[in-house]
């Protein structure tokens, strides 16, 4: 069986502050946007934004040895929050900074789920022969023209992640890689999906030895037993969350368990998002 296992990961939290861009014509823009809803943007709030953009993001996790080498055939942006001034297009934008040969687009309008779904189609493309090394980004960024709770109340912080998976044979669930994997493979990809609580989104993937539970900030209430270990994204994000500490990781999860479970609830729809991946690890 062919699946997509982690060969490189990057993150990026809190970046430096920029000078935004020609201020008229984003606001200007925004006005555009917002006016036949009756709104205009808040430019106080605009101004006070750190205006660290998608593209400087991009930058950032290019600017990591093991992304940077990466040449994929599928790039896949996701992210839950709009760009600062949507000027670029990321997602070839970042293909060009990768060797220029990747089938690239961008899943937005989903919030939290967006680089779950990614990792969907990621695997979809893997199944299909199409893609043998892909790189998904999730990127957040904060500066926004009109107020949103959950930059607002939480507080957000600028983030961003960039995951490099790649092909690799492999037996059933938590089964051995061939050598075709390479040595620097990590967890590999099992499968990912949702549900309506955290309970029971987790029901299917909790119970069994070797399970490593990494909870995002946003998961509340009751949870499944679980007697195995649990680490705990710190707060801060929206999308990002387990996945800068997937990014941070995945090295020594991948060699010290044999599942790695991700979870977050989407504070916005409820909904809780789970992917599994399949460790090394007794």
């Amino acid at each position: 069986m062919s699946g997509l296992a982690v060969r490189a990961a990057a993150a990026v939290r809190a970046p430096e502050a920029r000078e935004p861009d020609d201020r008229a014509a984003a606001l200007g823009y925004f006005h555009d946007l917002l006016a036949p809803f009756g709104e205009k943007p808040d430019e106080e709030l605009f101004d006070g934004g750190r205006h660290v953009r998608h593209r400087d993001l991009a930058d950032l996790l290019v600017a990591d040895e093991g992304v940077g080498a990466s040449r994929p055939e599928l790039l896949i942006v996701a992210h839950a929050l709009p760009d600062v001034v949507p000027f670029t297009a990321v997602a070839p934008y970042l293909t060009e900074r990768l060797g220029g040969r990747a089938a690239n687009f961008a899943i937005a309008q989903q919030g939290l789920a967006a680089p779950f779904t990614a990792l969907r189609i990621a695997s979809a493309y893997a199944r299909a022969g199409r893609a043998a090394e892909v790189v998904i980004a999730v990127l957040e960024q904060t500066t926004l023209p009109t107020p949103f709770p959950l930059v607002r109340d939480t507080p957000l912080v600028d983030s961003a992640v960039a995951l490099v998976l790649g092909t690799s044979s492999a037996g059933e669930e938590g089964g051995s890689r061939s050598s075709s994997a390479g040595q620097g493979d990590g967890p590999r990809f099992v499968r990912a999906h949702a549900a309506g609580s955290a309970a029971d989104a987790l029901g299917r993937e909790l119970g069994e030895d070797g399970t490593l539970l990494v909870l995002g900030p946003w998961v509340t209430g009751d949870l499944p037993a679980h007697g195995g270990p649990v680490h705990r994204a710190a707060p801060g994000s929206y999308c990002t969350g387990v996945w800068l500490d997937l990014a941070d990781h995945w090295r020594e999860w991948g060699r010290e368990h044999r599942r790695i479970v991700l979870c977050d609830t989407d504070p916005r729809s409820g909904r809780t998002h789970v992917a599994l991946f399949a460790g090394g690890g007794a």
